[in-house]
């Protein structure tokens, strides 16, 4: 299948559902071998077929399942990759998350092991997994991708402290390192969501789709008036990743939020940290 990544090679972390799904097939229609990534055997796998179902030779998948806080199955991802396509043109850090799986804790009150979950997933996995990819990615001048938040940006989010953290050091990662390697060949950019539907509500104990129109449907947190889709962010993505089209954006953190950001910040910061039932979108 021809398109804009035709004769690509991209991995994309945290693709069994989500925003990481809707980017995997997205750049598997426009022509990308695709290394898919995630915990969950049977969401992943469903990446796996959505892929196929869309006219993708299975051939052009590889499936990788773990935990990416773990150096090992950091090392299998790219390996894999290397193996069966011989190389590596993108890289899209989009796993993450806001706390661990059902916690039933926010704010202050998640402790320290919680923190650590966070800088490790959302942080540490990162630096670590684009380490270990970036002499492959400067070999094929080639993109790399940050999934962030727009909880990185300067506003108190009370109720996601450490996440808001995590996604600000992502930030500024983002734009040392894009300067880093930008005479390399290697482009560096993120893509900072604001109220997306996907599983991150559910996985906080909460109703994704009555959440996120809830929210979405408040001029005072939405002005669009309209929540974003997996598909409206892996759009943004591709747009990204696209050289053709994006070769003069180095090192930037583009805000997609229907206009969250635009309120008034006192006010936008307590809309944002309303608690686990309004995780401020889905990264």
């Amino acid at each position: 299948m021809s398109g804009r990544f035709q004769d690509k090679v991209a991995i994309v972390t945290g693709s069994s559902n989500g925003i990481g799904r809707a980017i995997a097939i997205l750049f598997a229609k426009e022509g990308a071998k695709v290394t898919i990534h995630g915990r969950v055997e049977k969401d992943l796998q469903e990446t796996a077929n959505q892929i196929v179902s869309a006219g993708i030779l299975s051939e052009n998948v590889v499936v990788v399942k773990g935990d990416l806080r773990e150096d090992s199955v950091q090392k299998e991802l790219l390996q894999k990759t290397l193996d069966t396509f011989g190389k590596l043109d993108i890289l899209i850090n989009n796993a993450g998350g806001v706390g661990p799986d059902m916690c039933g804790r926010k704010g202050f009150d998640m402790n320290m092991e919680d923190y650590d979950y966070l800088f490790d997933l959302n942080l540490r996995a990162v630096v670590t997994l684009t380490n270990i990819c970036m002499p492959h990615l400067i070999k094929s001048k080639g993109e790399i991708i940050m999934n962030s938040s727009i909880s990185a940006l300067p506003l108190a989010t009370t109720t996601l402290v450490y996440y808001a953290m995590t996604k600000s050091a992502l930030d500024q990662y983002t734009r040392a390192l894009a300067i880093q390697v930008i005479r390399d060949g290697v482009r560096v950019n993120s893509v900072n969501p604001g109220v997306v539907l996907t599983k991150i509500f559910e996985k906080q104990g909460g109703n994704a789709e009555k959440i996120a129109t809830a929210l979405a449907m408040d001029p005072l947190i939405v002005p669009a008036g309209y929540y974003a889709t997996p598909q409206d962010i892996a759009e943004v993505v591709a747009f990204l990743a696209d050289r053709k089209v994006s070769h003069y954006i180095v090192g930037h953190c583009l805000v997609v939020d229907g206009g969250n950001t635009l309120m008034n910040k006192n006010l936008n910061s307590e809309i944002i940290g309303l608690g686990n039932s309004t995780t401020n979108g889905a990264v």
